[in-house]
C-alpha cells in the first residue's frame, strides 16, 4: 500500500465569515470522513492561519532569513492535512473527494519512499 498526503486548501476569509451552522457542517464531515477511512488514515490535522506562519529560507551563504507569515500570499492558503494509505492513486483521489472543502479544494500528493 502506497501513501498520500491530501492538502486542503480553501479561503481563510471565508471560513473566518463563516456562519456557525456552516462550520458545524463542515465539521461533521470531517469527522464523518475520518469515520469512514479509519483504517486508511495515518494522520491529519487542521492547521493555523497562514498569518501564523514562520518562514525560514536559506540566504544562499550558509545562513537562513526567518519572515513570519507564509511565504507566498495567496487566495486559498493551506488549512489542514490528512496522510492515508491507499492502494492506489485512484482509491485516494476517490476518498479525498469526499474531504470537505466548501471554499477550496484538496491536493492529492504521492508520499515519496526513502530508502
Amino acid at each position: 500500500m502506497a501513501e498520500y498526503l491530501v492538502l486542503i486548501y480553501g479561503d481563510e476569509s471565508a471560513m473566518d465569515e463563516a456562519a456557525p451552522a456552516e462550520m458545524a457542517k463542515m465539521m461533521e464531515g470531517h469527522r464523518q470522513f475520518g469515520q469512514k477511512y479509519a483504517a486508511a488514515l495515518r494522520g491529519g490535522n487542521a492547521l493555523q492561519a497562514s498569518a501564523t506562519a514562520t518562514t525560514i529560507r536559506s540566504d544562499g551563504v550558509g545562513g537562513s532569513t526567518i519572515t513570519d507569515g507564509a511565504f507566498a500570499e495567496t487566495k486559498e492558503a493551506l488549512g489542514g492535512y490528512y496522510l492515508l494509505e491507499a492502494p492506489d492513486l485512484d482509491v485516494a483521489i476517490a476518498m479525498a473527494k469526499e474531504i470537505p472543502a466548501p471554499n477550496g479544494g484538496v491536493e492529492v500528493r504521492p508520499i515519496r519512499p526513502i530508502d
